[in-house]
């Protein structure tokens, strides 16, 4: 995040706009999760040490079906940090604002997406 804008990822599979992340390695801390995918993703660092959001939802896209319990860490990143995505996982990558959002097909979002975002409302 920088400011009003969020970095999210056109991940291949579940066919949506998407924060970055991945799955908890066995034994691993979520919080090191989040690092670490941030970096393998997009090869940057930033994310948080605290999630502030969790969440249930059923998977869509080419792996449809099955429950994926999310903790969601904010990550600052600025907009000016290079990055280098993860071609093979992301069809694209972009900045939106917060507004860009809310004008959008909302099914091409994490159907949580909008109250994550206004947790992290900057005020």
């Amino acid at each position: 995040m920088d400011g009003d804008a969020v970095l999210l990822v056109d991940h291949r599979n579940a066919q949506l706009w998407l924060p970055p992340g991945g799955h908890v390695d066995p034994g691993e801390d979520p919080a090191v999760t989040a690092a670490r995918e941030l970096e393998e993703e997009l090869g940057v660092t930033g994310a948080a040490a605290t999630p502030v959001f969790l969440t249930v939802t059923v998977t869509v896209g080419l792996d449809a079906g099955h429950t994926d319990v999310s903790l969601w860490f904010p990550a600052d990143v600025s907009r000016d940090e290079p990055l280098t995505v993860d071609e093979g996982e992301f069809a694209g990558v972009r900045w939106w604002t917060r507004a860009e959002i809310a004008a959008a097909d909302p099914a091409r979002f994490d159907p949580h997406l909008g109250r994550f975002l206004k947790k992290t409302a900057v005020s």
